[in-house]
């Protein structure tokens, strides 16, 4: 754990935001692909428990992000980092095309975190 307390903590909140994403992405949209012709109680049981994974990590990368972040902060590094796991996500598992869109997309996140975190 003393090596995890070296890294600032920004990038630990980002590594943990991220990896919380992916589960949540997961729990999203994967039971389209996966579960499509079962019942979507099914799904939801599936996707709530893939969910408690990425609370067990959300939660404390929230917890851990707020001793440097505004909450405005963090949630706009978690819109950052749900575009960056979903684009891959969308393209790679769910087979969808890649848009120019995203790139827009991006580039509308990208404003927003110069506003959220410019000075003070």
């Amino acid at each position: 754990m003393a090596s995890l307390l070296q890294i600032p903590v920004v990038w630990q909140t980002a590594l943990l935001l991220t990896a919380s994403n992916v589960f949540m992405t997961f729990a999203w949209y994967a039971h389209l692909k996966n579960l499509n012709d079962r019942p979507w109680w099914i799904a939801a049981l599936a996707s709530w428990g893939i969910a408690l994974f990425e609370y067990l990590l959300q939660v404390p990368a929230n917890r851990i992000g707020h001793h440097e972040m505004s909450l405005a902060q963090l949630k706009i590094l978690q819109e950052v980092i749900t575009l960056t796991v979903f684009v891959p996500f969308a393209v790679y598992y769910m087979q969808q095309p890649l848009k120019l869109d995203y790139l827009w997309a991006g580039l509308c996140i990208l404003a927003a975190v110069y506003f959220i975190f410019r000075s003070p």
